[in-house]
């Protein structure tokens, strides 16, 4: 057990018990992950269905060896382990440089570093230049924040990937998004599903699918 006080905001987190620092970690065993997080820093409430999340969206991109996927939105690496895991080539982008060498640590700490990258990208941008500038991309995972990824989905235009992958905490940005895909940039919705991430509220996980 580890105990921690806030008294504000996030730099006001103290660990009071035990008195040692003791390293916070995350699993999804199946999968033989383990993630070092900070208090502070993003990650999904409840891990077991995070597990199940992530087994979905895995199972949905069908990785081939080889394959080189871009995790947008990709925080601490929450999936871009998973999808180093499968056999792909895995690159991160994320605006926050804290989580980006959490990121690192993290594919380091499972001994995934041959297969990762991660990079500070800002994905809000407008024209979003930092997916612009990636090559050689066959998949997407993007696990965008409540407001989705209006800038990222528009810049993604007809000559994006095969495949696009969407997770999302917010069912009506991952709508106005999924329009854009599918009737302006040629996708189709092949596959759509809620994960149960928030028991007991209003909320819930959705993750789609779409292919050329």
């Amino acid at each position: 057990m580890v105990i921690f006080t806030q008294r504000g905001g996030p730099g006001t987190l103290r660990q009071i018990y035990p008195a040692l620092p003791v390293a916070l970690t995350y699993s999804i065993p199946d999968m033989n992950l383990t993630f070092e997080f900070g208090l502070s820093e993003f990650t999904q409430v409840n891990t077991d269905v995070n597990s199940v999340l992530v087994r979905r969206a895995i199972s949905l991109l069908k990785l081939q060896p080889g394959e080189r996927v871009a995790d947008l939105f990709c925080g601490l690496g929450n999936f871009s382990l998973a999808i180093a895991r499968s056999g792909a080539e895995v690159i991160g982008l994320e605006a926050n440089q804290e989580l980006i060498d959490r990121a690192s640590g993290n594919a380091t700490r499972n001994q995934l570093s041959d297969r990762c990258e991660f990079v500070v990208a800002n994905l809000f941008i407008e024209g979003c230049p930092a997916y612009k500038a990636l090559r050689a991309i066959d998949k997407l995972l993007i696990d965008p924040p409540r407001d989705g990824a209006m800038e990222l989905i528009k810049s993604i235009g007809t000559n994006g990937p095969k495949q696009i992958v969407y997770v999302s905490c917010n069912p009506a940005t991952l709508a106005r998004d999924a329009s854009i895909l599918v009737h302006e940039h040629g996708y189709r919705l092949t596959s759509a599903s809620i994960v149960n991430m928030f028991p007991n509220t209003s909320h819930v996980e959705s993750i789609a699918s779409f292919e050329k």
